[in-house]
């Protein structure tokens, strides 16, 4: 349950500061003022990650995973595997890791 909101904040704004205000509560897609103004005064920061390595790394995992148990399936049933399988899952492993280091690069830069 939430909790009751029964105290009130008022303060004023120069036109100037309400402009930018509205600016980045829109810049992040935020339309409630009040969400807005309340993220910001107890956390001081709002953020909002569009990363689109992001995106595609998770897409290369899903199909690294689904690799992976067909690997594995295949071993269970034949005893083996190829050698040219374990050599492409390297290779998407290692786009994988690529991926994960921009992420990294670019979180790193909004600090």
């Amino acid at each position: 349950m939430a909790e009751k909101r029964d105290r009130q904040v008022h303060f004023l704004m120069s036109e100037s500061e309400y402009r930018r205000l509205c600016e980045k509560a829109e810049s992040l897609g935020i339309t409630n003022q009040a969400a807005y103004l309340r993220k910001m005064a107890l956390d001081g920061y709002c953020v909002q990650l569009d990363i689109p390595e992001l995106k595609k790394m998770t897409s290369l995992l899903g199909k690294c995973s689904n690799n992976l148990n067909q690997y594995a399936k295949q071993a269970n049933q034949t005893g083996s595997i190829y050698e040219e399988d374990i050599r492409d899952l390297r290779k998407r492993l290692d786009q994988i890791y690529d991926r994960a280091e921009k992420i990294l690069i670019r979180m790193n830069a909004l600090q």
